[in-house]
């Protein structure tokens, strides 16, 4: 197994590079007759794509995407669908100083370590470039929820600290942040400036929510969808923890407070987040996902190069400042692709 397919029914295969001249994703398992043009793929690319904010590289891709397969007269034949996004703004020149050295908190030295090669230039396969496949794929498995009238989205719920406390989403399309606390946008941003001025970067948390998915999805044992949840996060590069409902919270909860009560109208609560014994209960399901800053920041660091030897560099070229807000509908992808394949799984085993 190479670790770059995720899904059992529904499967999506990434491949790529960050400087390559293309990426993209396969996705085998998908039903047919479903309505899907490459407008609807594009819509969620947009969202993602480089140089539209204070936080963006200034690199600037147009993330134009072609269905290359799969498609007939506008909807799915049921057969393999190839997603293709060309690579137009390359610049590998900022990249060569790299060439022998380990950059602090990227998978420099992991991947040497694995492969005994690596792409130096932009991280290659281990750059957040690679999400773009993602999202691309989510946007179709998104056709596939949407037929059930599940909906998936994610907002800021913190940027470098500051917290949001509303927590309705409902106001996120009136920020660039997608933050649905309106009072703390703009110390968001200031801080978005002071970190691009000190040669820094910043970490945040996404929120995401699923409304209208029904109970029953998941697997009881290794299979729990809130396991596999947490995988389909955990295996976006910038994410370092994902909790579901009350998550750690839990812990300091008695169980008279934590348990979710039944009544005949449905749960009283929903610590659980909507997800018990690794099954959805049809409550809403509420997962966060914290996201480590940017590991290429202009301030010096130390390191060591290919050799063993003790250097000190200062990360030059083209780089975001927070993955916050891009990672927002890469977020949304994993999701809508897990939650798309346990679907699939639980038609399979109760059709009606």
């Amino acid at each position: 197994m190479s670790g770059n397919t995720i899904g059992t029914v529904f499967r999506v295969t990434t491949w790529g590079e960050s400087h390559g001249i293309a990426l993209g994703a396969l996705i085998d398992g998908c039903p047919p007759l479903i309505e899907l043009s490459e407008s609807d793929v594009q819509a969620d690319l947009d969202r993602r794509r480089l140089g539209q904010d204070v936080s963006s590289s200034s690199r600037t891709e147009g993330d134009k995407v072609e269905i290359l397969s799969g498609i007939f007269e506008g909807k799915t034949t049921g057969t393999p669908i190839s997603l293709l996004i060309r690579n137009h703004d390359t610049d590998s020149d900022a990249y060569e100083s790299l060439r022998h050295l380990y950059r602090p908190g990227h998978g420099d030295y992991t991947y040497e370590k694995k492969y005994g090669i690596r792409d130096h230039r932009g991280g290659g396969r281990a750059s957040g470039r690679e999400t773009a496949a993602r999202v691309a794929a989510g946007a179709v498995a998104r056709k596939i929820l949407a037929l059930e009238g599940i909906m998936v989205s994610a907002y800021t719920r913190e940027l470098g600290g500051i917290l949001a406390y509303e927590q309705s989403p409902a106001p996120i399309s009136d920020n660039w942040l997608r933050c649905p606390d309106p009072d703390v946008v703009h110390a968001m941003e200031m801080s978005l400036e002071k970190a691009r001025a000190d040669g820094d970067t910043l970490g945040g948390i996404v929120e995401i929510r699923v409304h209208g998915c029904p109970a029953g999805l998941g697997e009881p044992v290794f299979d729990k969808i809130d396991a596999d949840l947490s995988k389909g996060l955990m295996s976006i590069g910038t994410v370092k923890g994902v909790e579901i409902g009350s998550g750690f919270l839990s812990a300091k909860m008695m169980g008279s407070v934590c348990n979710d009560s039944l009544t005949h109208k449905g749960f009283v609560t929903n610590h659980a987040g909507g997800i018990i014994a690794g099954i959805t209960t049809g409550e809403e399901i509420v997962i966060r996902a914290a996201c480590k800053p940017i590991p290429s920041i202009g301030k010096p660091q130390d390191t060591i190069n290919d050799q063993g030897q003790p250097v000190t560099i200062s990360i030059k070229g083209r780089h975001d400042v927070s993955v916050i807000p891009r990672v927002l509908p890469v977020c949304e992808a994993m999701v809508c692709i897990i939650l798309a394949d346990h679907l699939l799984r639980q038609k399979a085993i109760r059709p009606v």
